[in-house]
């Protein structure tokens, strides 16, 4: 029996939360519903959570740095709330590591779909069978653990993936020396085309590069197309955990 996602929607307005709450009740979901970060962290704290819609105009403590703080420390995705007439603020959403954005003000129905498509994402990998759960991806000294989702460098150290991060280095590394360009790689990774003023893989590579260490100006393994896209440039093997 499928288990009923607990989203939990973090806005200031009394009428957006109240609006979400409902809409999301009566498609199937449970809403935990918040008015600041502080109500936010009780909430998580409390219960289980599958997602969080968050505000990033929000009183005290805004939005940006609840994501980042919350991001630090968890995978659970998170669907920004952003002013549609600043782009700015989609940008920096991604950069503190949500999964999606929906501009205010938004149709339910768009924000609907965008969290299904984020949940089938985020439950699609945890019910990945028992041999593609073992594996490891490695290339040119890096290894993308799939079972810890995140990403060991040629030291051994760790460093952290945001989901989104994760998502994105998995889709190249399972089409290594492919060509992809931005609508196919938000299909692969957020299920939706881009629209001509989408950013948002643009960022999510630039932030990949710095994670893996490579010069921006001239990158080795995420490496651009020009009116191409993007492309690993590696060779990828498959290895079972020791």
């Amino acid at each position: 029996m499928e288990t009923t996602a607990t989203i939990l929607v973090v806005d200031d307005d009394r009428e957006i939360r109240s609006l979400l709450g409902d809409y999301l009740e009566t498609n199937g979901y449970r809403a935990v519903l918040a008015a600041d970060g502080a109500a936010m962290q009780r909430a998580l704290d409390s219960q289980p959570i599958e997602l969080v819609v968050l505000d990033l105009n929000l009183p005290g403590e805004d939005g940006l740095s609840l994501c980042r703080r919350l991001r630090a420390s968890s995978e659970l995705p998170v669907i920004m709330l952003t002013a549609r007439d600043q782009p700015l603020d989609r940008i920096l959403g991604l950069e503190m590591g949500a999964d999606d954005y929906v501009p205010k003000p938004f149709e339910p129905r768009e924000l609907l779909a965008r969290i299904r498509s984020v949940l089938r994402r985020t439950q699609g990998l945890a019910s990945r069978n028992a041999l593609e759960a073992r594996q490891r991806l490695v290339f040119q000294g890096w290894t993308l653990d799939l079972v810890a989702r995140h990403l060991v460098d040629p030291k051994g150290m760790v460093v952290m993936l945001s989901g989104a991060e994760f998502r994105l280095l998995k889709v190249f590394l399972e089409r290594p020396n492919r060509v992809l360009n931005r609508d196919q790689l938000l299909n692969l990774t957020q299920g939706r085309e881009a629209d001509p003023f989408d950013r948002s893989i643009d960022i999510q590579v630039s932030r990949l590069r710095q994670k893996l260490g490579e010069d921006a100006r001239a990158p080795q393994i995420l490496k651009t197309v020009r009116n191409g896209g993007y492309v690993l440039a590696a060779t990828v093997t498959a290895q079972d955990h020791a």
